[in-house]
């Protein structure tokens, strides 16, 4: 996953403002490079809880960029966002994120814990807790009706 968050880095480097930096802070390049590694490893762990990642990389990153560059920095963040997030939905759902980690239920359990059962691979939820997708589906259309 890591050469969508390079590849991000890699074009908009050259256009990076340097601050002042001393031996004991970090230079705008790391940041810049950690913020966009951080979006994409959240992405592909946490998929369903993480609305917006182009628009939350771009917060992040633009006050290391000047003005003029600003649009240009949204354009290349959203495709490289899409191009990630096209990927991640064609990967085969095997039981394990992409960090090697088990995939469990989105959803709590009456006594407050996580579900340990496996997701079905359209939802995130396994059978037992089909009924809390059906619920995300009727608020996001209430949402969209309301705006």
């Amino acid at each position: 996953m890591y050469r969508f968050s390079r590849a991000i880095y890699r074009e908009l480097a050259s256009e990076i403002v340097e601050g002042p930096t001393t031996a004991a802070t970090i230079n705008n390049h790391e940041r810049v490079l950690k913020a966009c590694e951080s979006a994409i490893e959240r992405l592909a762990t946490d998929r369903h809880y993480f609305a917006r990642p182009a628009r939350t990389l771009f917060h992040d990153i633009r006050p290391y960029f000047p003005m003029s560059a600003q649009a240009r920095i949204c354009h290349v963040i959203d495709r490289y966002i899409s191009c990630a997030d096209e990927f991640l939905s064609r990967q085969p759902m095997t039981g394990y994120d992409l960090a090697g980690n088990p995939l469990q239920c989105r959803a709590t359990t009456r006594k407050g814990t996580a579900c340990q059962r496996m997701p079905l691979p359209h939802n995130g939820y396994c059978p037992s807790h089909q009924h809390l997708a059906e619920t995300e589906v009727a608020e996001r259309e209430a949402a969209l009706a309301a705006a």
